[in-house]
């Protein structure tokens, strides 16, 4: 049987809906069956804005100064804001700020000292939170530095689809000179790893997305298809790698091909995650793949205009939960797997796309 996980939750922007979400989340008391969260932040902004939202019953709460001192059978809150913290719901703030970035930098610290066994952020403002000194573009960029990798990958996770992009949060005109087939090619390995021991994929299908409209049109329209993606879906075959492509995006999500694969390597952000949200925006999940602990978050932002108006779906939030606590059992098994403790029988006979071309 797993462990029950202490699962570590920051606020996120407290002027946006992170504490709404998080309160409907954790209402169902069947969730303190198999984790124990804890939350960064202030029980006096959880009990503002628990009082907002009508049709929850009593939650169990216990205010601690560190998560070294949870209650399993409670909703732990780790006060780790002043006193005087306060809130202007639907407002960008820099005190809001501030206080995302607090939250961030106790949780991320309680992770690396392996008090929490995974973490789920909320959201942030990222102009606001980099306005107030934090230099980074967000979590995912954060957290790279603090746990000191060298590469991750934003992986989109649904029950429909998975979506990894290989440039993150950047200007849209710096993303033709920002990929090559190297990068292309560690995307393609880490998400590679990921997907075998973050989700228990034997054989990871990866169907690579093209950069111009058309795939370029045999280079009418760009030659990055021809001269970057194809060799590095090329090269990735060469070591074991099913990958395939590049493919055209129109119809490679127009007509459902993604489902043909267990993930999609984008090539900048909005091209993967546009098509993610539109398929699987009430329950999909960011994960960090690449970071030797799990991280995972709502794929939503911090909706000021539903602020406080006990408007928000949890189920976002309610799937990063669960899907932290998936990823973290599923490396357990993966890893005693490889340490042959475990034997596992791969099916036979899989049907595998074509690939190692241009599709448009």
């Amino acid at each position: 049987m797993s462990k029950k996980l202490v699962v570590g939750i920051t606020q996120g922007d407290g002027n946006g809906i992170g504490y709404e979400v998080i309160i409907k989340a954790l209402a169902d008391e069947r969730i303190l069956d198999i984790c124990t969260p804890v939350i960064y932040g202030s029980s006096k902004i959880f009990g503002f804005y628990k009082k907002q939202i009508h049709n929850i019953e009593q939650i169990q709460t216990n205010v601690i100064s560190s998560a070294k001192e949870v209650h399993q059978k409670r909703v732990n809150i780790v006060n780790c804001l002043p006193e005087n913290v306060f809130v202007e719901p639907g407002q960008s703030t820099p005190e809001s700020a501030k206080s995302a970035m607090t939250s961030l930098e106790c949780a991320v610290k309680d992770l690396q000292e392996g008090i929490i066994d995974v973490l789920v952020t909320a959201p942030i403002n990222k102009r606001a939170m980099v306005n107030e000194g934090f230099g980074y573009t967000g979590h995912t960029e954060y957290l790279e530095h603090a746990f000191g990798v060298d590469e991750v990958a934003m992986i989109m996770v649904s029950d429909r689809l998975k979506v990894a992009p290989v440039t993150g949060h950047i200007p849209i005109k710096d993303v033709p000179s920002s990929i090559s087939q190297e990068k292309i090619l560690r995307k393609l390995r880490l998400v590679n790893a990921s997907l075998k021991r973050d989700f228990g994929v034997p054989s990871p299908k990866i169907g690579v997305l093209g950069l111009n409209p058309h795939c370029g049109d045999g280079g009418l329209l760009g030659d990055e298809e021809r001269d970057i993606i194809l060799p590095a879906v090329k090269a990735a075959q060469e070591e074991g790698i099913l990958a395939y492509g590049p493919y055209s995006p129109d119809g490679y999500f127009g007509m459902g091909h993604y489902a043909r694969f267990d993930v999609t390597l984008a090539m900048y952000h909005d091209q993967g995650l546009a098509p993610f949200k539109a398929l699987a925006f009430e329950i999909g999940v960011n994960y960090t793949a690449g970071l030797p602990v799990v991280r995972t978050s709502p794929d939503h932002g911090t909706a000021y205009d539903m602020a406080g108006r006990d408007e928000a779906d949890p189920q976002s939030m309610i799937s990063a939960i669960y899907t932290a606590i998936d990823i973290y059992n599923s490396r357990q098994a993966h890893d005693e797997l490889e340490a042959g403790k475990m034997t596992v029988k791969v099916p036979e006979n899989e049907i595998k796309p074509k690939g190692g071309r241009i599709i448009e």
